[in-house]
C-alpha cells in the first residue's frame, strides 16, 4: 500500500504539468483557428467590398 501510495505521489505531478501543457496547447491551437477563420472573412469581404466599388466606379 505504501508502494502504491509513492508511486502516486511521484507521478502525480508528471500528470498534472502535462495535462495542463494540453489545455494550454488546446487553448493556443483553438485561438490559432478561430484568428485564420476571422482573418478569411475579413478578407472576403474586403474583396467583396472592393469588387462592389469598382463596379460602382465602371457605371459613372
Amino acid at each position: 500500500m505504501d508502494t502504491t501510495l509513492a508511486v502516486l505521489a511521484g507521478l502525480t505531478p508528471s500528470v498534472g504539468v502535462g495535462l495542463l501543457f494540453w489545455f494550454a496547447m488546446r487553448k493556443i491551437l483553438r485561438a490559432d483557428r478561430h484568428e485564420r477563420e476571422a482573418l478569411e472573412r475579413m478578407d472576403r469581404e474586403a474583396m467583396a467590398a472592393a469588387a462592389e466599388n469598382t463596379g460602382n466606379s465602371a457605371s459613372h
